[in-house]
């Protein structure tokens, strides 16, 4: 198995499968310094009038604010809700904390087309369609599963006999949470962390569904750019999501190395 493993053969196949998932993202990244006024490889030099027309067009730019807003904020409720659930579940192990824990991640399992349809309906009934709050809420639940995962994986780690030995020492339910719990638990919150941003940032149909006329996010003024007008500056667009899901995985992977290193 471990001369399988690395097989010169092996590892060109692995380079190609690697290959043939990554380029075609990436190829929109050359396509943004074209020169021209429309979607091309550039031929006769480079240009980034396309980058400028990102950052200087009022309509981008509320795109981004707004796609970081709603990011964040729903990052931070998907953090707080799925931490505090799964060290809930952690403390109780009885046997409701598996319907819990399978509760938690549905939003995996149901088709976002599906879901965002059915939120559509359920947000038509308490007038939410067209507002932030609306779509923070649904990136919430939908972001929950990867925050918990990773928490769930950070406390099968954790030494019980840790917050029993703080009890009797004297700490509070509080202090034992804050001083001996999420300490040990902050590679695995920072985990889960950058995988519900990854989410949000990336997250169109929900949008679609459930943003109204007046709300666009990134990827939606992308969907609405190609069906529109294949501006290049799409590209552009895309390629700064790119590098950005780039960098929020680069950063898991670093967390998750030194999470294997202090194991």
């Amino acid at each position: 198995m471990e001369t399988m493993r690395r097989s010169p053969l092996m590892q060109a196949l692995a380079w190609c499968v690697l290959a043939l998932l990554v380029l075609p993202a990436f190829i929109v990244i050359p396509i943004s310094l074209t020169p021209n006024r429309y979607l091309s490889l550039p031929t006769d030099g480079i240009s980034l009038q396309h980058w400028e027309s990102l950052l200087t067009n009022p309509i981008w730019r509320e795109g981004i604010w707004l796609s970081l807003f709603i990011a964040l904020t729903s990052t931070g409720l998907a953090v707080a809700a799925g931490t505090l659930c799964s060290i809930g579940c952690w403390r109780l192990g009885s046997g409701a904390t598996k319907v819990v824990r399978a509760a938690m991640i549905v939003p995996l399992m149901v088709p976002t087309i599906a879901y965002a349809l059915g939120l559509y309906r359920l947000y038509v009934e308490f007038r939410l369609v067209g507002s932030t709050i609306g779509v923070v809420m649904a990136h919430t639940v939908t972001a929950l599963p990867y925050v918990a995962l990773t928490v769930t994986a950070a406390l099968a780690n954790l030494d019980p006999r840790l917050e029993q030995a703080a009890r009797g020492l004297g700490a509070s339910t509080s202090q034992t949470l804050w001083r001996v719990i999420l300490p040990n638990l902050k590679l695995g919150i920072a985990s889960g962390a950058v995988f519900a941003f990854i989410h949000s940032w990336d997250e169109l149909l929900i949008v679609i569904f459930v943003g109204g006329r007046n709300l666009f996010t990134l990827p939606r003024l992308m969907w609405d750019g190609i069906n529109e007008n294949l501006d290049p500056t799409i590209a552009a667009v895309a390629s700064a999501m790119i590098l950005i899901t780039l960098v929020a995985l680069l950063l898991d992977m670093a967390i998750r190395a030194r999470r294997d290193a202090n194991s």
